[in-house]
């Protein structure tokens, strides 16, 4: 195992080879990528769904799961131009520093988010025979049943507690099951996923802080316990602090999201894949989801903070009439 393990660490704190062989099977690449999309995002779903409706939500998750395939795409095809399958080291590919920092700054957020777009290109590494088409049918495996899950995870819980669903489904679930066996079970197995999730995701967080900062040291314990330590402080502290979860999944979800899954991946393809000229298709295509990206971000940002701005002159003028 230990063996393993420094193997795996060897791979991610030096630049990747694409001629290195992968051993992991389809099957495998399919659960692991599944499991770094799965979090704790599916328990805002239902609390979507009833802001938008069944219909729009629908509509809404078909295009998010679309643009992210269409992303993966783009990731994969620039990675085997650039000769990186390291993420921040696309970066560096791409833009110089400023890319690498770009991508070193906006991956750790993820490690709230749960999005996958950093773990496809060390998966995409290890898996056997790799291919660009094999790590895509991978891609739209996992996407595919991530869809389904979430659909049915949204959708059950809205026709639950219709217009009463709160942004914390177990929370809106403990309002009228208390002491229930069945919760019980649920918060332990959603308690369980998570978890198995953490290492996934942080494990190329850690590598990017690695390659930021010693990118020329040798590897050390000492340095890989506290920056391990030191990103679940950070995520424990965030997660204590910020009053409700909503305003976690909606703050990541415009700003890291929206990097990860619109602009990086479309930035990367645009600069490295020389073989293309920029009025092809595909580079139109990609110029276009650059453009949709920025303005994702910038719209759901600017509609946050005025929602944050509304919420707190709302409590005050509450808590001034309360007295």
């Amino acid at each position: 195992m230990s063996q393993c393990f420094i193997q795996l660490l060897k791979i991610f704190l030096t630049v990747s080879s694409p001629q290195h062989q992968g051993n992991a099977s389809f099957g495998m690449s399919v659960f692991n990528l599944g499991n770094a999309i799965m979090g704790s995002g599916i328990l805002g779903l239902s609390y979507a769904m009833a802001n938008t409706g069944i219909a729009l939500f629908v509509i809404l998750l078909v295009a998010v799961a679309i643009f992210s395939l269409y992303s993966v795409h783009l990731l994969l095809k620039t990675a085997n131009e650039g000769g990186a399958l390291v993420y921040e080291q696309l970066g560096y590919k791409a833009f110089g520093m400023p890319g690498k920092l770009a991508t070193v700054y906006a991956v750790p957020i993820l490690t709230f988010a749960f999005v996958c777009h950093p773990a496809i290109l060390p998966m995409y590494e290890e898996l056997k025979d790799r291919s660009r088409r094999k790590m895509q049918g991978v891609a739209n495996v996992s996407f595919l049943a991530m869809f389904i899950m979430y659909l049915l995870a949204a959708l059950f819980g809205y026709l639950t507690f219709n217009v009463h669903v709160e942004p914390e489904l177990l929370h809106t679930y403990s309002k009228f099951y208390k002491f229930d066996v069945l919760l019980l079970i649920v918060r332990l197995a959603v308690l369980t996923a998570v978890t198995l999730t953490v290492p996934v995701v942080l494990f190329p967080i850690r590598t990017s802080v690695n390659q930021l900062l010693c990118a020329s040291k040798e590897f050390s314990w000492i340095r890989h316990t506290v920056i391990t330590v030191s990103l679940l402080v950070g995520t424990n502290a965030l997660v204590i602090l910020v009053p409700t979860i909503r305003d976690i999944f909606g703050f990541i979800g415009a700003s890291a999201a929206a990097m990860l899954i619109f602009i990086l991946p479309s930035a990367f393809y645009i600069k490295l894949v020389k073989k293309e000229s920029m009025k092809s298709v595909q580079k139109i295509g990609a110029t276009a989801f650059l453009l949709c990206g920025f303005l994702v971000m910038i719209g759901s940002m600017s509609l946050i903070v005025l929602d944050w701005i509304h919420n707190a002159s709302k409590s005050e003028d509450s808590q001034a009439n309360g007295h």
